[in-house]
């Protein structure tokens, strides 16, 4: 299939292809024609395959249908009077923000108006821009809720409702709001549901939503995309920013994005490569939304080379030509690591893939090697090279360590950390964690290490 072979207007078309997409990915494939159909859809498909644009061209095509029903386009004012016909709703401000533009990019000419909304900033322009009129609104939880029990939104005529990365909806607490959310919308409508991951909560809330739905399954969770270079880096804890520097400093690494599990750790990391010269940001959710957002935008401009992220800030990262991931940490939750290495090798690009692993987290490169199905190649050829060994007791101890001393402490700062005890089935045992330290913003520097791509 070839996406000119799609029952798509003609705007929608020119814009698809303008964007240089020529043939669906799988999840694309899989979606557009039952979403056409006015069917329910429930879609398991990690980030990066495609997801937007499996929900956001058929909802486009079905708004132009509705809107030109019975008018032949010409007379609009009934249509605008409607209000909001699409609400897709998303966890993360960067997220939501990223499906905006490529809603933007895909309705080119076609006269639908969109808009996105979030909190962490003030609510003014987003209040203008929707009493302008909206036709699609992209929004995160609270602010949606905020805004509706101002009674600015109304959505008693929506037509289509999305719920975008639900299982990560869930990991930062959002579920009561995604049900009171529910709860407002009409009866009649057409809900799409896409989840990286299936667990019994998330299937639970998809029962609830949708009606006889179309199931779409691809690229599970435990899969890591075959364009992405994985190598791993046994390496002492105090060597980690000695060895992060020497990789900087390969001409071949054109544009970083660092993860670390906490927000000082980040700011941390971000300091000692603006210190060595080259050009960092760290973004996490106790910066600012503007911070951010130029953070972004000074990276994929390549004004400055390294991004270092927080898990929180991770999934609204779509960067075409990042170069490489680094593991800085280890996550303790294996399917995180698939989500992180997913943010390079996308759009048919190759990436690279390092993590840098110490004594403390051998035992969380096993649970990430089970899942994937495959070892992760050790890189010897390095200066810091080390040998890291965890018996099977060994590690039942550092499990239960973990689980002891990481299960009372409070999530006071909302950068999210699940905790990994020995039995992991047990849900209920991965309690938020967060650094103690907050950081203020510090200005982006550019330094001389920061290469236009």
């Amino acid at each position: 299939m070839i996406f000119t072979d799609l029952p798509l207007h003609n705007t929608i078309q020119k814009a698809i292809a303008e964007k240089g997409y020529t043939h669906p990915t799988p999840i694309q494939e899989q979606a557009i024609l039952p979403i056409l159909k006015r069917k329910d859809l429930l879609g398991c498909a990690q980030t990066g395959t495609g997801k937007t644009a499996a929900f956001a061209i058929p909802t486009l095509q079905i708004l132009l249908e509705e809107r030109n029903k019975g008018n032949n386009g010409s007379d609009w004012s009934a249509w605008k009077k409607q209000g909001i016909k699409c609400l897709i709703i998303t966890p993360t401000r960067e997220l939501a923000i990223q499906i905006d533009e490529n809603i933007k990019e895909y309705s080119q000419g076609t006269g639908l108006k969109h808009t996105v909304i979030f909190g962490g900033v003030k609510q003014h322009s987003q209040v203008i821009a929707l009493n302008r009129g909206v036709d699609i609104l992209t929004a995160t939880p609270g602010r949606l809720l905020d805004l509706m029990n101002q009674k600015i939104i109304s959505l008693k005529n929506l037509k289509i409702f999305t719920l975008d990365e639900a299982d990560r909806m869930l990991d930062m607490g959002f579920i009561h709001d995604v049900k009171k959310i529910i709860k407002a919308l009409p009866e009649k409508r057409q809900s799409l549901f896409f989840s990286a991951t299936m667990p019994n909560s998330i299937t639970t809330l998809a029962k609830s939503l949708l009606t006889d739905p179309i199931r779409v399954t691809v690229a599970p969770i435990s899969s890591t995309a075959e364009t992405v270079a994985q190598k791993l880096f046994m390496v002492d804890t105090n060597n980690k920013q000695k060895l992060l520097r020497d990789i900087l400093f390969d001409r071949k690494v054109k544009s970083v994005l660092v993860f670390t599990r906490t927000k000082h750790k980040a700011n941390k990391i971000a300091d000692f490569v603006n210190e060595i010269g080259v050009g960092a940001a760290a973004i996490h959710g106790n910066k600012s939304q503007n911070f951010r957002q130029n953070a972004l935008k000074d990276f994929k401009s390549g004004k400055i080379k390294v991004l270092v992220a927080t898990d929180l800030a991770s999934r609204g990262i779509d960067i075409d030509q990042l170069s490489h991931v680094i593991n800085f940490e280890i996550p303790n939750e294996p399917e995180t690591y698939v989500h992180r290495i997913g943010r390079t090798g996308r759009a048919q690009n190759t990436g690279i893939a390092l993590s840098f692993c110490d004594a403390t987290e051998v035992a969380y490169i096993n649970d990430i090697q089970k899942l994937i199905g495959k070892k992760i190649k050790i890189d010897q050829e390095h200066d810091f090279h080390t040998t890291h060994e965890i018996s099977n007791s060994a590690r039942k101890r550092q499990n239960f360590k973990n689980s002891q001393s990481k299960g009372g402490r409070g999530n006071r700062s909302g950068d999210k950390k699940g905790t990994r005890s020995s039995d992991r089935n047990n849900k209920s045992s991965r309690n938020g964690r967060s650094s103690k330290n907050s950081h203020s913003e510090r200005n982006t520097k550019s330094g001389r290490g920061g290469r236009k791509r």
